[in-house]
């Protein structure tokens, strides 16, 4: 999903793209008012969250072989910064279901 939107400023990118990268950044973004407000960080914030529980599912029932997928976060954090919405196959749909962006 690659949609640019005009309201997107460059501190918007900035938290989106920390977001994932940190995930205790991600956590940070949906405690502070101002920035879950903002409906770019508040994505982006949610996605990276379930993006690392679920990888670090993998990771886990796959003795660590599974680790290598944390690469897709960069990945996913670079196309943030560009104001990108990432979709993520089976996490965007689910979060999106469930009300959280």
């Amino acid at each position: 999903m690659t949609n640019f939107s005009s309201d997107v400023n460059s501190d918007d990118k900035l938290w989106a793209m920390l977001a994932y990268l940190i995930p205790l950044i991600a956590i940070v973004v949906l405690l502070m008012e101002d920035k879950k407000a903002r409906p770019f960080i508040k994505f982006h914030a949610v996605q990276s969250l379930v993006a690392t529980v679920a990888l670090t599912v993998i990771a886990t029932v796959t003795f660590g072989c599974g680790s290598v997928l944390y690469l897709a976060l960069i990945w996913w954090a670079i196309k943030a910064y560009q104001g990108e919405y990432v979709t993520i196959p089976v996490i965007t749909d689910f979060i999106k279901n469930q009300g959280w962006a």
